[in-house]
């Protein structure tokens, strides 16, 4: 399921990111790589506030969708 319907504080782990090679590098290089823990620290208006890898990563719903758990 895409890390946008997780619920928050709720602890996932990255099962593969989607998406065209471009966006799967950009995630990449925030931290989201699959075995990842990651888990919503807030969410407002599809746009959430993800902890992973000891930092913190303000996604937009559409990032948020590409991320499966």
């Amino acid at each position: 399921m895409p890390l946008s319907f997780a619920k928050v504080g709720e602890e996932n782990i990255i099962r593969k990111i989607t998406g065209n090679d471009e966006v799967r590098r950009h995630l990449e290089n925030l931290g989201f790589v699959a075995g990842a823990n990651v888990s919503i620290v807030n969410s407002l208006a599809g746009n959430v506030i993800v902890k992973v890898k000891d930092s913190r990563v303000a996604i937009n719903e559409d990032m948020a969708r590409r991320i499966m758990i």
